[in-house]
């Protein structure tokens, strides 16, 4: 075939003239640029390849990451991990090997991409979110995405969704933003845990985290400061009085001093604040992960101290009289799981004590929990977990639930988590009004945390930090 002759095929002359002459109109000072960029955009907007492959967490525990690439590039994607909470989210897929990382490896999830969904969605175009989550959804055919596995499904899902950013030539906040149909974009309050307990520590404290909200931040960047400076400040706090092993840490970085009681670590934190010159401005949030020490209809504070555990139970009605008592005497302005998952009831009782109760075990990020608790008006506020559900499309139709109601809606991050800085994208886009994203501290949490500054930069005079109204950024 001929120059000419391969010319008159592909039409390229005319394309190559369109292009020369929109340089010309442009007046470009570099239309060798000017023409690639030009002649780029005029090539189909489709998936060409998507690779997938196993690598660590935070943990130490595999996860999976995929490579999704376009005519625009290439773009990553990792899915975090955490203790699966029941029957209710969507199921991630392990090889169940005991030989291999303990039975953790996901090379059925990876194979499942490269041979599966690979097969089913290249040649689909990325800025169509909707279509390409709804193509995985049928190729699984499970409720609870067991088949391809909801890790492997997730990690496409949010590497098509960058590509579908980079189609549009927007940020990615934005590329959500318009996929949810929101207009508000808005830098969350960071929900920063700084004393960690429950399965997330070696300690003897029951409950999972404590965390401080910059809720009177003037911007996000003030916040992280804030966060920061209490952090050291705690840490100092808890070396003067327990020694320097009392600053471990747990899983999502805060720090883990040997403590059993709950009055002591908020002791510990009020402290800090105190210390910052920060007290009006930053608030209280308790993560009880009271499913975790339920026994039948009792909980066990104590579960953690084996010369203890069992000595000390409390009732619904005790541990109501307990959330009283720690509302009256701290500046907590939020409870995230106050009581057992299935404990409906005791955790409706709380809306009377604290003006923000999150759930998180309760709800799983499943739409049929979600809109019993509405029906039933059981909490006021969402945990948004993205791999619960599985799809970036579903996890922006949770939030509509949520938003309608209106609830507040904290967007959370996993104890086993990586470098992917996709949640802080997706509270901005979603508008959620709050991130929770672990410690001030430790790569993987930072990623969120940082890329949160970013965009605010990027937004500049338009950046607005959600502050005291973190629950109505709807």
């Amino acid at each position: 075939m001929s120059v000419q002759e391969y010319l008159n095929k592909h039409m390229l002359s005319r394309k190559i003239e369109d292009a020369v002459n929109a340089a010309v109109r442009a007046k470009s000072p570099d239309p060798v640029l000017f023409i690639s960029n030009h002649m780029r955009k005029a090539v189909p907007s489709v998936i060409t390849k998507i690779k997938a492959r196993q690598i660590l967490d935070s943990r130490g525990i595999p996860t999976v990451e995929v490579d999704l690439f376009t005519h625009k590039g290439m773009f990553r994607a990792s899915v975090p991990s955490g203790d699966p909470s029941g029957m209710y989210e969507a199921l991630e897929l392990r090889d169940g090997d005991k030989g291999t990382y303990l039975g953790n490896s996901v090379n059925r999830a990876v194979k499942n991409i490269n041979e599966r969904i690979s097969e089913a969605l290249v040649g689909m175009d990325p800025i169509l979110q909707s279509q390409i989550d709804q193509a995985m959804i049928d190729l699984d055919k499970t409720e609870k995405k067991g088949e391809l596995g909801a890790n492997a499904i997730l990690a496409v899902s949010i590497a098509a969704c960058k590509a579908g950013a980079a189609e549009k030539e927007v940020p990615l906040y934005k590329h959500i933003a318009d996929l949810a149909g929101k207009t508000n974009l808005t830098l969350p309050v960071p929900a920063f845990t700084v004393i960690s307990g429950g399965k997330h520590a070696g300690n003897n404290l029951a409950i999972q985290d404590i965390m401080i909200l910059p809720i009177e931040a003037s911007s996000f960047g003030e916040a992280l400061q804030m966060g920061s400076e209490t952090y050291h400040h705690l840490k100092a706090v808890i070396a003067e009085k327990y020694g320097a092993h009392g600053c471990n840490v747990g899983e999502d970085g805060g720090l883990a001093p040997n403590i059993s009681s709950i009055r002591e670590g908020l002791d510990l934190v009020k402290e800090a604040i105190n210390r910052t010159g920060y007290n009006e401005k930053i608030k209280i949030a308790i993560d009880v992960a009271a499913t975790d020490f339920c026994k039948g209809t009792k909980y066990d504070l104590d579960f953690k101290s084996p010369n203890k555990s069992g000595q000390n139970f409390k009732s619904g009605e005790d541990m109501i009289e307990m959330y009283k008592e720690l509302c009256a005497d701290y500046p907590i302005v939020s409870i995230e799981d106050p009581f057992d998952k299935e404990d409906w009831e005791h955790t409706k009782s709380v809306l009377q004590i604290c003006q923000q109760v999150v759930g998180d075990d309760l709800l799983m990020s499943n739409p049929k929990r979600i809109e019993r608790a509405i029906l039933d008006s059981t909490c006021n506020a969402l945990l948004l977990k993205i791999n619960q559900v599985g799809t970036v499309t579903e996890a922006i139709e949770v939030v509509k639930l949520a938003n309608d109601v209106p609830w507040g809606v904290v967007i959370s991050h996993r104890s086993g988590e990586t470098e992917d800085s996709f949640i802080a994208d997706l509270s901005v886009g979603l508008a959620s009004g709050q991130i929770k994203a672990g410690a001030p501290c430790r790569g993987e949490r930072l990623a969120k945390y940082n890329q949160l500054l970013h965009i605010e930069e990027e937004l500049g005079d338009h950046a607005i930090y959600a502050g005291e109204d973190y629950r109505q950024c709807l």
